[in-house]
């Protein structure tokens, strides 16, 4: 299952692990970014292409990862190399590390293959100490920058490499600050920042018990390891997670020339984009600051100018500047996120990489690219990460709102949304739907039951389960925002109130969840609206043209087929009935059938349900005009319907005319020790034929009426006997006078474990087409099919292929049956196989390709080749994953079907699934 080798590769003793760059030249090159991170893979190409990089060497990431394989130690050749290394960038500098005349001073960063900003640790400055402080005043001529620089030195190195936390250093300066009624610390004086230096200094030997490192070769090693250690640290560690980057990558570090923006008015540091990377407007983005060093521009201590700004200020500077933004661009063919220094007005380059940008600006910067033919509309597709429309598509947070976090759980479904606490269903739907109000409805866990009020919420929070959870799930597909797993959550029902750290948030409060992010705040958070831009509309018809998977959607309610549809969904690939039955009456008369005594008990109670199925398959019919629609039959076991409360059971028994304690025995009785393997799917349709019978009555009168809904065809509606007199039934769907057209149902027999389930079940399925259209005169197309959700099954396919038309492989229980692990269940252990390197992905958010999918390829081949044509696809969660969706093009499927917001995530990954075969 994706599982990973817990075997480390080891360094080779003659391997090269130090690749020098600077001078107009380097050992180094762009496309070795596995090896020198991303970072020093930029250096050395931007020193390739000439452009001004102070000189350096960076360590691959081959001795990270020999580091962490190793207990923590470097491999004894490092050194050497290094040395070496060294020994060139002091000649290109023109300066001796450790030198007490002309010292020269380094930066020692991290460069992961993958941007990871701000996750990791650097160190600016290295190479000061009292000696060669005076020589950089001298030197220099500025006696302010030179003890500047060493107070920023000791302040940085002590956090990142010693442990002590930058508070201790922050608070002093801030004093000396106070002392002198000055803002900001340009406003301190040389002999200011050398009384702090000396505090610095006392304050290590205070709290560590030993002084502060003078010796340089000492400085330079602590702060090698310290950027190797930052690779593992909790922050990184998340980043990776959230962003799938194998901890296996390592980091590289690149030690390199320092340059200075804080010598005075002539220089300046800053950070700048090609691109906008909100918007993806073509402007150039970004800030500077004068007389400062880079971590100026991200503490925030000073306000940073915008680039406009610099034209008025350093013009000739600025001139050069954008110059070399306009050759990275159409050298890397993208965005690009540059830092920089000016030092002495003569400009230098730090970094470039491939910017962040929001999904928005990716499609703008995207499509625009196209048209400036700096690429074609192939890479234009490749270059969108699927994952990242969520965003178009969903409400977002107002970055600049004021915000308090109170939890942090799994962001599993996308969007903003604030309403009221609420903590039952009941409550959501009453607040939510009668009263009109905005709720959040908050559940330790959900269920199917939950349903009603989760319609009704603006959002899902729950304390517990994972990405692949009933809330999770459910969410996704209604496109409504869920944070599920937030541990630290305590729930009481009975108090009606949660409590988290110091605050208790009862029923009524306000809260926001973040969908995207995890967080649960409180209060109400202003949100942005998306709007689905031109862009957007041109790369998704580019997706259309490249792909040749089609993508369907699980929908089973109006507003989540509209909304399908309105995203380009080609069909509905699984509809799941047993969600149309948690309604009101339904629910009601759902539990009068199972709790009937008889047959013709639950045939009496399935008639009221008749209308309202018949007209539920009305309006699907009628949104997909003509699409293919697969309706799967009843699934679930029949307990998950009957109602736990003392209240629900005494309306039940009213309602069925039975007593209390006969609704209480029969939900004792449909107790199931094991539901998920029990009395479900195809097994309810073997037991109690009825309920099958009635679901394809509704489908196939359904489909004859959109297909000729003129009034003068509707009177077999009230024969005898159909249901349709009870009155019962919902307004018909609305046509236009006189208009139909050609529907072709696909029925899908679930959970069929041998082929004589699906034979008799087909016989079935055949027999009530045939009465309905003997009784309509409408004449029908229709598929009948299977939900492939057993290795059996799978294995076994060429015997069932007979009685099946297509095949969709229920992919959230092929894997549980296959894995033997509980969807719900493994959120308490899967991540932590994850970090042990047991498994490298989630199997429920992506296919497990070496056992499920080897499953799946066996199903494919053997049914094909018992029926050759046989329609296939997946409708489980899978089928919105990109990763899955690759194996679903290389396995030969025709189509995936996921959650309705899911579908345009769906279409770029097919795009990009036929690009790479």
């Amino acid at each position: 299952m994706n599982v990973k080798s817990n075997a480390q590769p080891k360094v080779d003793m003659a391997e090269k692990l130090v690749y020098s760059f600077g001078d107009g030249s380097a050992e180094g090159k762009a496309n070795m970014k596995n090896l020198l991170g991303g970072k020093g893979a930029n250096l050395a190409e931007m020193c390739a292409l000439g452009l001004p990089v102070p000189p350096g060497f960076t360590i691959t990431t081959e001795v990270c990862t020999a580091y962490y394989a190793g207990n923590k130690k470097l491999p004894g050749v490092l050194e050497t190399q290094v040395k070496m290394a060294l020994s060139q960038v002091e000649k290109k500098a023109g300066c001796v590390f450790g030198d007490g005349a002309n010292p020269l001073l380094v930066s020692v960063r991290s460069g992961a293959r993958a941007s990871m900003p701000g996750m990791m640790d650097t160190v600016l400055n290295l190479g000061l100490n009292d000696i060669t402080v005076k020589a950089l005043a001298k030197n220099t001529g500025n006696e302010r920058f030179a003890y500047d620089s060493y107070r920023r030195f000791i302040q940085m190195y002590s956090d990142v490499v010693l442990g002590l936390d930058h508070y201790h250093f922050e608070d002093m300066l801030q004093q000396k600050k106070s002392d002198h009624d000055i803002e900001l610390d340009t406003g301190l004086t040389a002999d200011d920042l050398k009384d702090l230096v000396s505090q610095y200094k006392e304050k290590v030997q205070e709290e560590l018990k030993k002084p502060f490192p003078e010796n340089v070769h000492e400085q330079l090693w602590g702060a090698i390891r310290a950027v190797f250690d930052s690779w593992m640290n909790p922050r990184a560690q998340t980043y990776r997670k959230l962003h799938d980057i194998p901890a296996a990558w390592g980091t590289a570090v690149t030690v390199q020339s320092m340059v200075f923006g804080n010598m005075g008015d002539d220089c300046a540091t800053g950070v700048a984009f090609t691109r906008n990377p909100s918007t993806g407007e073509k402007k150039y983005y970004g800030e500077f600051l004068i007389n400062a060093q880079g971590e100026d521009v991200v503490a925030g201590i000073r306000t940073p100018q915008t680039l406009a700004d610099m034209p008025q200020v350093m013009p000739q500077v600025y001139k050069q500047l954008t110059g070399v933004f306009d050759r990275l661009e159409a050298h890397y063919r993208d965005m690009q996120d540059i830092e920089f220094t000016i030092q002495n007005n003569k400009l230098w380059m730090l970094q470039t990489r491939n910017g962040k940008r929001t999904a928005a600006a990716a499609v703008k910067a995207a499509v625009d690219m196209v048209k400036e033919r700096l690429i074609d509309k192939k890479e234009a597709i490749r270059r969108i990460d699927p994952l990242s429309l969520d965003q178009l598509l969903h409400p977002t947070l107002d970055p600049d709102a004021k915000k308090t976090v109170l939890a942090t759980g799994l962001p599993a479904s996308p969007g903003a949304a604030s309403g009221k606490v609420v903590f039952t269903a009941e409550a959501a739907e009453i607040m939510g739907l009668e009263h009109k109000e905005k709720v959040i409805l908050v559940r330790i866990e959900t269920s199917p039951e939950d349903i009603h009020g989760m319609h009704a919420a603006q959002g899902i929070l729950t304390a517990r389960g994972g990405m692949t959870s009933h809330a999770a799930v459910v969410a996704r597909g209604m496109g409504k925002p869920c944070v599920s797993g937030a541990g630290t959550l305590a729930i009481d029902y009975a108090k009606k109130e949660l409590k988290v750290v110091q605050h208790t948030i009862r029923e009524g409060d306000i809260i926001t969840i973040n969908g995207s992010t995890g967080e649960v705040m409180l209060g109400e958070i202003p949100t942005v609206q998306p709007a689905l831009s031109g862009d957007f509309e041109t790369l998704m018809s580019w997706a259309d043209d490249t792909r040749t998977l089609k993508i369907r959607t699980n929908a089973e309610t109006p507003m989540d087929a509209e909304a399908a549809k309105r995203f380009g969904a080609e069909g509905i690939g699984l509809c799941r009935t047993e969600h149309m039955f948690f309604d009101g009456e339904r629910i009601t008369a759902m539990r009068e059938m199972i709790v009937a005594k008889d047959t013709a008990g639950r045939k009496q109670a399935l008639a009221k349900l008749l209308p309202m199925q018949r007209e539920d398959f009305i309006q699907l019919f009628t949104i997909m005009k003509g699409l293919p629609v697969t309706i799967r039959l009843l699934d679930p076991p029949l307990h998950e319907f009957l109602p736990h409360t003392e209240e629900d059971i005494k309306q039940v028994a009213k309602s069925a005319g039975v007593s209390a304690e006969l609704v209480r025995q029969r939900a004792h009785e449909l107790k199931e020790q094991n539901p998920m393997l029990g009395h479900r799917g195809c097994r309810l349709g073997i037991t109690y034929p009825e309920i099958y019978e009635m679901q394809a009555q509704a489908i196939f009168e359904a489909a004859a009426e959109v297909m000729d809904p003129s009034p003068s065809r509707r009177g077999w509606r009230e024969a005898p006997g159909d249901g349709g007199a009870s009155g019962n039934a919902l307004a018909p769907a609305p046509f236009p006078k006189g208009e139909g057209f050609k529907v072709i149902p696909e029925i899908m027999i679930p959970l069929v474990m041998v082929p004589k389930e699906l034979e008799l079940l087909r016989s079935l399925v055949d027999r009530v087409a045939a009465e309905v259209m003997r009784k309509t005169g409408a004449q029908i197309s229709y598929l009948v099919g299977t939900m492939i959700e057993l290795p059996r099954s799978c294995l076994r396919a060429g015997d069932i292929v007979p009685f099946a038309e297509f095949f969709s492989f229920g992919t959230n229980d092929l894997t549980q049956t296959t894995l033997g692990i509980s969807r719900d269940d493994s959120a308490s252990f899967i991540e932590i196989y994850r970090q042990k390197g047991i498994v490298e992905h989630d199997p429920f958010v992506t296919l497990d390709q070496s056992g499920v999918g080897e499953l799946i390829q066996i199903a494919v081949e053997r049914g094909r080749k018992a029926r050759p044509g046989l329609k296939v696809g997946i409708c489980g969660e899978h089928g919105g994953d990109p990763a899955s969706i690759r194996f679903c093009q290389k396995a030969g499927l025709d189509y995936v079907s996921c959650s309705p917001y899911r579908v345009p995530v769906a279409r770029l990954a097919a795009a990009q699934a036929a690009l790479e075969k």
